[in-house]
């Protein structure tokens, strides 16, 4: 991680071809395209990578979100139910949505907590948005079981987790609908790119049309098309879906690297009195895009944090205090900062975020260390990266 490390010949030849052909969008231009349609091969690709009854690529994994939320009917007032560490995407979407973010306990997967979603549900709980955080999973038996048992939908969001399965099932085809992110930054990367996935077929009708402003794509004249719901433009470009066609064929290759890299670096901190690592409920799904430690003490992760750094050990995040991934930082979230009015000002002008309190999460989060997992580097700097490690671990 990420896939960007990687572009090369196979990537260019992709992108070229659309070049030459001159059309960039997904939909009509038949004449023009050569017999070219990247983001159909895309999605019939991702299909059978993920064993997913269906998949639409949208622009971004905040758009794969949106459409999510949009698709199985989360809106005004609906609750749903996520944890506090994640990407910032998520509660924005939700907000968007003019849905309640409910923000509830993670556990030592650094995923929610099965037992705290139970706890936070309630008659407004439209869906639970379990997030797959650093390449791994939650407690996925149970939290699915409380879905099941409750009538809550499960979407999840596998963003940081291409490539990372449950069981033998591919994170994100386990709940109704799973959105990924192949942004930049990711293990497989369209530059900008996402996608949602579903094995409902009605459902998958709803997410076409609803990223491409409610067109239902069913004739061969896009202005002839009906529009049996509203919808935006999340569509993805061909640009954007010819690198990722180049992208998915490395995929395998890409979380063998990191799964041996990870496993090479773990092995050689596993003596450390003093570092324990996070719970991964299925090791053989996870996929490795970090290696993730703690510390006893909140004081000695932020001392080795410093330490990590001022010795060369780059790529290594302390969450706690990051801005994007964690509630600690989000003050223009809880004070419901927004060019314009927000719908839950109105559906709950009553709820606090700004004292937002989960002290579970914050003894958790501030004592852990992720550290990226490249796939550039070799075996030479895999041994330095670990001496280092264990000098200031230690």
């Amino acid at each position: 991680m990420p896939g960007f490390e990687w572009f090369g010949d196979e990537e260019r030849a992709e992108v070229n071809a659309v070049m030459e052909s001159g059309v960039f969008m997904r939909y009509g231009f038949d004449g023009g395209r050569g017999g070219r349609w990247p983001a159909r091969e895309l999605e019939a690709a991702l299909k059978e990578k993920l064993g997913a009854g269906h998949v639409h690529l949208v622009s971004s994994g905040t758009a794969a979100v949106s459409t999510a939320l949009a698709a199985c009917g989360v809106g005004a007032g609906d609750e749903v139910i996520l944890p506090p560490f994640t990407f910032v995407a998520d509660p924005e979407a939700i907000l968007l949505a003019g849905a309640v973010p409910v923000f509830v306990e993670i556990d030592e997967t650094l995923c929610l907590d099965p037992v705290a979603v139970e706890a936070a549900l309630t008659s407004k709980t439209k869906a639970v948005l379990c997030v797959h955080m650093c390449g791994s999973m939650p407690k996925l038996d149970a939290l699915k079981a409380v879905c099941d048992r409750r009538g809550v939908i499960l979407i999840e969001d596998a963003a940081q987790a291409f490539g990372g399965s449950w069981r033998g099932r591919a994170l994100g085809t386990i709940g109704r609908v799973g959105c990924y992110s192949f942004d930049y930054v990711k293990t497989m990367t369209c530059a900008e790119g996402g996608a949602v996935c579903t094995d409902d077929a009605g459902l998958s009708e709803v997410i076409q049309a609803y990223a491409d402003h409610g067109h239902d794509h069913k004739g061969v004249d896009r202005g002839a098309d009906g529009h049996p719901h509203i919808g935006t433009n999340y569509r993805i470009s061909e640009l954007h879906a010819a690198v990722g066609l180049a992208q998915l064929r490395k995929v395998d290759r890409m979380l063998a690297t990191q799964r041996r890299s990870k496993a090479i670096l773990k092995d050689g901190l596993a003596g450390l009195d003093r570092v324990t690592f996070r719970e991964i409920p299925d090791p053989e799904g996870d996929s490795a895009t970090f290696l993730t430690f703690l510390l006893p003490t909140e004081a000695e992760a932020r001392a080795a944090s410093a330490g990590l750094a001022a010795v060369g050990v780059d790529g290594c995040f302390y969450w706690y205090v990051n801005n994007w991934h964690y509630h600690t930082r989000w003050d223009h979230l809880k004070n419901l900062r927004s060019p314009a009015r927000l719908p839950v000002a109105r559906w709950e002008p009553e709820r606090e975020w700004k004292s937002l309190s989960l002290p579970k999460s914050d003894a958790i989060m501030a004592r852990t260390i992720s550290m990226l997992i490249k796939l550039s580097w070799n075996d030479d700097q895999l041994t330095e990266r670990l001496k280092k490690l264990r000098s200031i671990l230690s």
